[in-house]
């Protein structure tokens, strides 16, 4: 909301949110007082269709099966920020989330990673908002296998994230005492954004891609940092990576290749940036990755392909004057 709300073609017409939860929006986030003066009401994909060219789902997954066909049958365009849309095949999505009851929105939508799917966001009528752990691997390793730097099977993806990373829903590995001065590791093998990882780079590349991913969650509020370990397919040097990293991403305006210095989580708070930089050593690539997981990984990343969707440049709302 707070991207739309300094959008200069954006109008926000309805908030929609569960029933216990109505009211003015500022009840439940303050920060958005002399911001936003509106009250969150219960879902009605008609009054959304009535007021809306366009609606940005920011629900479970499940939840965004079961409205997205109503919207779409309405003629409003869809940005889907849940895991429903992501995975293509439908029994892939069946083995790692639940069963799915909308193969019809499944086979229209656009997977929303500006960078490489431009063109087909452009023509979308129901975007699937990536990741925020896919969003930071795909762009780091994207390039280097394109242009055949690495191979494109044993690769391991090490990742830590910002506790905001698991939503606001409240639970005993959340609750600050557990949470605070601790750094640990989950989802050893079996993340769910690791096959999403995969069917994106092997959309990019062309042919399969496999991966290791291991996620660890760290007592921040927000931000992602992926070290990514590779193998190299010949003697490849720093420069060589570097170079065509700085090559795929010169004209893509939220990706920043560091050359000199490594990113950090702090460097990109708040902000839809990625920063990205590699370094070769001991015979492996290593690729290093860091956006705010709120951000790039969400809800920036979101406004950006609603920019492309609607026709407007890919920065409006998102980067200042």
């Amino acid at each position: 909301m707070r991207h739309l709300f300094r959008h200069p073609h954006a109008e926000i017409t309805g908030i929609y949110g569960p029933a216990d939860e109505l009211g003015p929006i500022t009840k439940f986030f303050p920060l958005l007082s002399k911001t936003v003066d509106m009250d969150q009401v219960l879902f009605d994909p008609a009054a959304v269709a009535a007021q809306a060219d366009l609606a940005m789902l920011c629900v479970p997954h499940k939840v965004a099966m079961a409205y997205v066909p109503q919207l779409r049958q309405a003629g409003v365009r869809v940005i889907d920020w849940s895991a429903d849309y992501r995975l293509k095949d439908a029994a892939e999505y069946e083995e790692w989330y639940c069963p799915h009851t909308d193969r019809a929105g499944l086979a229209e939508a656009v997977y929303g990673l500006p960078e490489y799917f431009a063109a087909d966001i452009a023509q979308a009528g129901l975007v699937a908002n990536p990741g925020c752990y896919p969003t930071c691997t795909a762009l780091a390793l994207a390039p280097v296998l394109q242009a055949g730097l690495v191979e494109p099977s044993g690769i391991v993806v090490n990742s830590i994230s910002g506790v905001s990373g698991a939503g606001r829903k409240p639970s005993q590995s959340n609750h600050y005492p557990q949470r605070n001065e601790n750094f640990e590791p989950y989802g050893v093998g079996n993340h769910r954004h690791m096959p999403e990882m995969e069917q994106t780079l092997t959309a990019i590349l062309g042919r399969p891609v496999e991966l290791l991913f291991q996620p660890h969650l760290c007592p921040m509020d927000r931000g992602m940092l992926s070290t990514i370990y590779c193998r190299p397919t010949g003697n490849i040097t720093t420069e060589q990576v570097l170079k065509v990293l700085q090559q795929a991403y010169a004209q893509a305006p939220f990706v920043r290749v560091r050359t000199d210095t490594l990113p950090a989580t702090k460097d990109v708070a708040t902000t839809n940036f990625c920063d990205l930089t590699a370094r070769v050593a001991k015979g492996r690539v290593i690729l290093f990755s860091a956006l705010d997981n709120l951000v790039k990984g969400a809800s920036g990343q979101a406004v950006q392909a609603m920019n492309i969707v609607c026709g407007y440049p890919e920065t409006t709302g998102l980067i200042s004057n």
